[in-house]
């Protein structure tokens, strides 16, 4: 692999790893404050893609279409919330899991019917169109420039709210302690159901910015999902830090290990075989780190009962 080619691919895991920050960030709070498993979490990513696609075609706009699909999104959280997941908080994390799994099956088969099966695609916006010279003869998208820094962007900007306001501190207790943040007086329900709303909202804006890359299909958001349960796990229950550093981590793992590993085989396999096997193994890698990890901090890098 050619020094350009490693660059593009390292670029490309810090682009993945923010849009799963976006989507683990949520998830993570979630799970963290509420003790909630919630497997729809990824579906709320397909929804904000079809949203911010959708919006984009009717308005002609794409920042128009990003404008209204948070919103969108947000909406369709609080609705879910209010509908399904509230009254599931008191249950076991078993009903948790199977009751999210029917909401996946549910949602994927409504965007089949709203919008079909067939993908759709989100014109990159002019604004953001052709590349930018990193060094002479390698030119990088600017749109997966700027996906990385609006990923960085609202990582700074997650950080201050949890870290520096009041709200944050109530989530960032809720996180320790659910019990006694409600025994002191907090509406922890009123809290449960921010917290999901925002999840949902973070989960959505990452589906609207990944749409002019990833074509926009159902069930788009299950992979997504099975990574960010990794990152959360990586960087800690509940901690925004952990997931942060977590989905970087597990974005250029994950990217360079599928573009390594087959080059790397072919030093001893056929062509063939080196990149069947290296596209298992680079699937495994992530796994594996997650494993390596957990045996020397079983809790996760920054867990959030650990401050």
């Amino acid at each position: 692999m050619t020094t350009q080619l490693l660059l593009v691919q390292t670029l490309n895991g810090l682009q993945f790893g923010v849009l799963l920050f976006l989507v683990a960030a949520g998830l993570t709070l979630v799970f963290g404050v509420m003790d909630f498993i919630n497997l729809a979490h990824g579906v709320q990513y397909m929804l904000g893609a079809y949203l911010g696609a959708t919006l984009a075609a009717a308005t002609g706009s794409f920042w128009a279409g990003l404008a209204l699909a948070l919103p969108a999104a947000l909406g369709c959280g609080l609705l879910l919330e209010w509908l399904v997941f509230r009254h599931l908080y008191a249950r076991d994390h078993l009903s948790q899991v199977l009751a999210t799994f029917g909401v996946i099956l549910f949602l994927n088969e409504a965007v089949r019917v709203l919008w079909g099966s067939a993908p759709l695609q989100t014109p990159t916006p002019e604004a953001l169109a052709g590349g930018i010279t990193l060094m002479p003869g390698l030119q990088y998208p600017v749109y997966r420039l700027a996906i990385l820094g609006a990923g960085l962007g609202t990582a700074a900007l997650l950080w201050l709210l949890v870290e520096r306001t009041r709200a944050g501190a109530l989530v960032r207790a809720g996180a320790s302690n659910a019990p006694m943040v409600a025994a002191l007086g907090v509406d922890i329900h009123r809290l449960f159901m921010l917290v999901f709303g925002f999840g949902a909202m973070l989960a959505g804006f990452a589906g609207v910015m990944a749409a002019p890359i990833l074509s926009v299909e159902p069930g788009m958001g299950d992979t997504v999902l099975i990574l960010a349960f990794v990152v959360i796990v990586i960087g800690g229950i509940g901690s925004v830090r952990g997931a942060f550093l977590a989905a970087l981590l597990v974005g250029v793992i994950e990217t360079l290990g599928r573009s390594l590993l087959p080059d790397l085989l072919r030093l001893v396999l056929a062509p063939s075989p080196a990149r069947q096997a290296g596209a298992a193994l680079g699937s495994m890698l992530v796994y594996m780190a997650m494993a390596l990890i957990l045996a020397v901090r079983p809790r996760g890098l920054f867990p959030a009962r650990a401050g």
